[in-house]
Protein backbone atom coordinates (compact mmCIF):
# COMPACT_ATOMS: atom_id res chain seq x y z
CA UNK A 1 0.00 0.00 0.00
CA UNK A 2 2.73 2.63 1.06
CA UNK A 3 4.75 1.90 -2.31
CA UNK A 4 1.56 2.68 -4.56
CA UNK A 5 0.92 5.79 -2.37
CA UNK A 6 4.49 6.73 -2.98
CA UNK A 7 4.41 6.02 -6.76
CA UNK A 8 1.44 8.15 -6.60
CA UNK A 9 2.70 11.01 -5.16
CA UNK A 10 6.00 11.22 -7.09
CA UNK A 11 4.17 11.23 -10.62
CA UNK A 12 1.89 13.90 -9.29
CA UNK A 13 5.32 15.69 -8.25
CA UNK A 14 6.61 15.28 -11.90
CA UNK A 15 3.35 16.71 -13.49
CA UNK A 16 3.06 19.66 -10.85
CA UNK A 17 7.15 20.28 -11.86
CA UNK A 18 5.84 19.66 -15.83
CA UNK A 19 3.07 22.41 -15.29
CA UNK A 20 5.08 24.79 -12.91
CA UNK A 21 7.98 25.44 -14.83
CA UNK A 22 8.09 28.56 -16.82
CA UNK A 23 10.25 29.04 -20.23
CA UNK A 24 12.71 30.44 -17.89
CA UNK A 25 13.26 27.45 -16.02
CA UNK A 26 13.01 25.11 -18.86
CA UNK A 27 15.71 26.96 -20.72
CA UNK A 28 18.20 27.36 -17.09
CA UNK A 29 17.30 23.49 -16.44
CA UNK A 30 19.20 22.82 -19.82
CA UNK A 31 22.14 24.62 -18.88
CA UNK A 32 22.60 23.05 -15.61
CA UNK A 33 24.27 19.44 -14.91
CA UNK A 34 22.12 17.32 -13.72
CA UNK A 35 24.00 13.97 -14.01
CA UNK A 36 26.01 14.03 -11.13
CA UNK A 37 22.74 14.44 -8.63
CA UNK A 38 22.93 11.27 -6.22
CA UNK A 39 19.96 8.73 -6.05
CA UNK A 40 18.71 8.49 -2.65
CA UNK A 41 17.82 4.73 -2.12
CA UNK A 42 15.36 3.07 0.65
CA UNK A 43 17.84 1.13 2.32
CA UNK A 44 19.94 4.12 2.81
CA UNK A 45 17.13 6.36 4.66
CA UNK A 46 15.76 6.26 8.25
CA UNK A 47 12.55 8.24 8.29
CA UNK A 48 10.43 9.19 11.13
CA UNK A 49 7.48 10.95 11.54
CA UNK A 50 7.10 12.99 14.64
CA UNK A 51 4.68 15.63 16.06
CA UNK A 52 4.89 19.34 15.22
CA UNK A 53 4.78 22.45 16.38
CA UNK A 54 3.34 26.01 15.50
CA UNK A 55 0.35 27.47 13.66
CA UNK A 56 -1.84 25.48 12.31
CA UNK A 57 -4.06 24.19 15.54
CA UNK A 58 -5.20 21.04 15.63
CA UNK A 59 -4.31 19.71 12.64
CA UNK A 60 -0.45 20.05 13.88
CA UNK A 61 -0.45 19.56 17.20
CA UNK A 62 -2.14 16.06 17.06
CA UNK A 63 -0.82 14.45 13.99
CA UNK A 64 2.88 13.28 13.21
CA UNK A 65 3.61 15.23 9.77
CA UNK A 66 6.55 16.37 11.09
CA UNK A 67 9.70 14.09 9.03
CA UNK A 68 12.95 13.46 9.98
CA UNK A 69 15.10 11.96 7.27
CA UNK A 70 18.47 10.38 7.86
CA UNK A 71 20.74 9.33 5.75
CA UNK A 72 22.74 6.32 6.88
CA UNK A 73 25.87 6.20 5.33
CA UNK A 74 26.44 10.01 5.51
CA UNK A 75 24.60 10.84 9.10
CA UNK A 76 22.95 14.21 7.57
CA UNK A 77 19.55 14.62 9.21
CA UNK A 78 16.77 16.80 7.37
CA UNK A 79 14.17 17.95 9.22
CA UNK A 80 10.43 19.23 7.34
CA UNK A 81 7.84 20.85 8.47
CA UNK A 82 6.88 23.09 6.05
CA UNK A 83 2.90 21.86 5.42
CA UNK A 84 0.61 20.12 7.56
CA UNK A 85 0.43 17.52 4.53
CA UNK A 86 2.72 14.65 5.69
CA UNK A 87 3.21 13.35 1.88
CA UNK A 88 4.38 17.46 1.07
CA UNK A 89 6.83 17.11 3.86
CA UNK A 90 7.96 13.82 2.74
CA UNK A 91 8.90 15.11 -0.61
CA UNK A 92 10.17 18.44 0.55
CA UNK A 93 12.49 16.60 2.87
CA UNK A 94 13.65 14.43 -0.21
CA UNK A 95 14.44 17.24 -2.10
CA UNK A 96 16.51 18.77 0.67
CA UNK A 97 18.62 15.52 1.60
CA UNK A 98 18.99 15.18 -2.25
CA UNK A 99 20.39 19.05 -1.98
CA UNK A 100 22.53 18.25 0.80
CA UNK A 101 24.05 15.22 -0.58
CA UNK A 102 24.74 16.77 -4.12
CA UNK A 103 26.68 20.05 -1.81
CA UNK A 104 28.73 17.50 0.01
CA UNK A 105 29.61 14.87 -3.16
CA UNK A 106 30.01 17.27 -5.86
CA UNK A 107 30.90 20.64 -4.30
CA UNK A 108 31.42 23.07 -6.83
CA UNK A 109 29.68 20.91 -9.75
CA UNK A 110 26.66 20.81 -7.58
CA UNK A 111 23.17 22.14 -9.28
CA UNK A 112 23.09 24.98 -6.17
CA UNK A 113 26.58 26.02 -6.96
CA UNK A 114 25.99 26.03 -10.78
CA UNK A 115 22.58 27.90 -10.33
CA UNK A 116 24.75 30.93 -7.90
CA UNK A 117 27.34 30.77 -11.07
CA UNK A 118 24.57 31.13 -13.51
CA UNK A 119 22.90 33.97 -11.23
CA UNK A 120 26.63 35.94 -10.05
CA UNK A 121 26.25 36.02 -14.14
CA UNK A 122 23.88 37.08 -14.99
CA UNK A 123 24.08 39.77 -11.68
CA UNK A 124 27.59 40.82 -13.45
CA UNK A 125 25.86 41.25 -17.18
CA UNK A 126 22.72 43.27 -15.46
CA UNK A 127 25.40 45.67 -13.77
CA UNK A 128 27.84 46.08 -17.36
CA UNK A 129 23.91 46.92 -19.16
CA UNK A 130 23.38 49.51 -16.83
CA UNK A 131 26.65 51.10 -16.91
CA UNK A 132 26.41 51.49 -20.25
CA UNK A 133 23.25 52.78 -20.59
CA UNK A 134 24.59 55.47 -17.99
CA UNK A 135 27.69 56.06 -20.28
CA UNK A 136 25.20 56.30 -23.42
CA UNK A 137 22.94 59.22 -21.15
CA UNK A 138 25.89 61.13 -19.88
CA UNK A 139 27.15 61.35 -23.30
CA UNK A 140 24.02 62.34 -24.79
CA UNK A 141 23.60 65.00 -22.20
CA UNK A 142 26.88 66.43 -22.82
CA UNK A 143 26.19 66.72 -26.44
CA UNK A 144 22.52 67.94 -26.24
CA UNK A 145 23.09 70.48 -23.26
CA UNK A 146 27.16 70.93 -23.50
CA UNK A 147 26.51 72.55 -27.06
CA UNK A 148 23.77 74.99 -25.40
CA UNK A 149 26.05 76.50 -22.57
CA UNK A 150 28.62 76.90 -24.97
CA UNK A 151 26.55 79.31 -26.89
CA UNK A 152 25.42 81.25 -24.61
CA UNK A 153 28.64 82.13 -23.29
Amino acid sequence: MLGLLRCVALESTAQLKALSASPWQRCLSKAIDHSRVPVLRDEDLEESFVRGSGPGGQAVAKTNNKVVLTHKPTGIVVQCHTTRSLFENRREARKMLIGKLDQLYNGDQSVEAQLQRIEAKKQTETARRKQKLQAKKKAWKEREFGDESDKSS
